[in-house]
């Protein structure tokens, strides 16, 4: 059987679903490659994960369509879903992608996890979720803090030979003193993301900052994501964030059922936010000129 594979994004972040397609594939004999158009595939796979990524029009009919950014929740069917992933059809990859938990205990009205996932629960150990020839794993949890498996999992990095990123932030509310120092010891490809959505959160962000430098833990090495629905309420968080160090990055709110783009005043803000040269010498937004 020859295979087809159509990653609808075109990031440069790997699609996990399709590399465990692949993987199901490759083990029942089949070939795998990625879908060029009007060529022959005996089966094609297409996956989108962001609702605003055109659909490619010359996709057959009968191909099988999965991800977010279709509408469509549906797991992986066991079989596939535990496979390890494909890296080689993401030669540019170099580190390790997964999930240590699937779920989240919190309904975030602009987030699809509560209806794609449902209650928080254990999922994988980091040993299963390591490629042998990388010691980088970046982890998709939408909440690991809120499952005891997950913060085991963390506990027992602590000292292997192992970088930890996980892109989808922490969950600042559940930062305890006991978390903040399991976080200190652990080591980073990058930075600890949290997220601070609402001015509600600032205040809780702002202590998880100050616990996790409490426990030695750099200003610069803390990363947080402001999502911007208004510019006003968007605009105290950031110059707060700014003024314990913390790195910043704002995102516009986008309608995760809509096509519609933010509106240009949302991303000229963001944009004033994640260009760090200006928003350490521009003092206030009003003041950024672009």
């Amino acid at each position: 059987m020859l295979v087809g594979l159509h990653d609808s994004d075109k990031t440069d972040f790997p699609n996990y679903a399709l590399m465990k397609i692949s993987a199901w594939h490759k083990a029942q004999g089949d070939t795998v490659e990625w879908w060029i158009p009007f060529l022959k595939y005996d089966r094609v796979y297409s996956s989108k994960v962001f609702t605003f990524t055109e659909e490619c029009p010359y996709l057959p009919e009968d191909t099988i369509k999965g991800g977010t950014g279709y509408g469509i929740y549906d797991e992986l069917p066991q079989e596939i879903d535990d496979m390890f992933p494909d890296y080689s059809i993401y030669p540019k990859v170099d580190y390790a992608i997964g999930f240590l938990t699937r779920g989240c205990i919190r309904k975030c009205p602009w987030c699809v996890v509560p209806k794609k996932e449902g209650k928080i629960r254990p999922y994988r150990t980091w040993q299963e979720i390591k490629r042998p020839d990388s010691r980088d794993i970046v982890f998709m949890d939408n909440n690991v803090l809120a499952c005891p498996h997950g913060v085991e999992q963390m506990k027992d990095m602590i000292g292997k030979k192992v970088r930890v990123d996980f892109n989808q932030g922490l969950d600042a509310r559940l930062i305890t003193p006991e978390i903040a120092e399991i976080l200190s010891k652990l080591k980073w490809i990058r930075q600890i993301r949290m997220s601070c959505d609402t001015d509600a959160m600032l205040d809780v962000v702002l202590t998880a900052i100050k616990r996790l430098q409490d426990c030695g833990v750099k200003h610069y090495k803390v990363f947080v994501y402001l999502l911007v629905q208004d510019i006003e309420s968007a605009e105290r968080r950031a110059l707060a964030l700014r003024e314990v160090g913390a790195d910043a990055f704002a995102q516009p709110y986008r309608d995760f059922t809509s096509n519609e783009e933010p509106p240009d005043e949302l991303k000229r803000f963001a944009r004033w936010v994640n260009h760090k040269a200006i928003f350490n010498t521009v003092e206030r937004f009003a003041d950024y000129k672009r």
